[in-house]
């Protein structure tokens, strides 16, 4: 990985799960196993600090693991040509959960010149379907426009 704000495409699996357990990503706790430009997968272990109020994951978990398998994804793909930022997110919460490990698996719907769609689909450990996902990222070739 590179002292970069964004994730290096050569990064090996342990070098990405590293670079996300920064900031709000370790709050997540992600472990990498897959990433390509065509697929990334990642597996997390549910933890009360995850709960809301009624002690089930948060919907707000879910929305942030589906837009980071997204991203990853997304940047991976687009490479060295810039960043990809998101730009819509839309998760559906299907199965109530407490506890466990749980899989996300993201492949691309549509990469194109300025934008790419993701599907995300967060499974247990039965293999029974938590929560869905699709994000929106704009391409941004000049990065310096991020933020501004």
């Amino acid at each position: 990985m590179t002292d970069q704000s964004i994730p290096d495409p050569t990064a090996t699996l342990d070098e990405m799960t590293a670079f996300n357990r920064t900031g709000f990503g370790t709050a997540l706790g992600l472990e990498f196993l897959e990433l390509t430009a065509d697929v990334v997968r990642a597996q997390w272990t549910v933890s009360p600090t995850q709960h809301q109020p009624y002690g089930i994951v948060h919907g707000g978990v879910y929305c942030a693991v589906i837009e980071t398998i997204a991203s990853i994804g997304g940047a991976t793909w687009f490479g060295d040509r810039g960043n990809v930022v998101g730009v819509n997110n839309n998760t559906d919460f299907l199965r109530a959960t407490r506890e466990g490990v749980l899989t996300a698996v993201g492949t691309p719907i549509h990469r194109g010149r300025t934008q790419q769609l993701w599907r995300v689909l967060i499974t247990d450990g039965q293999d029974r379907l938590v929560s869905q996902g699709q994000v929106r990222l704009a391409n941004i070739e000049d990065s310096s426009r991020i933020g501004n």
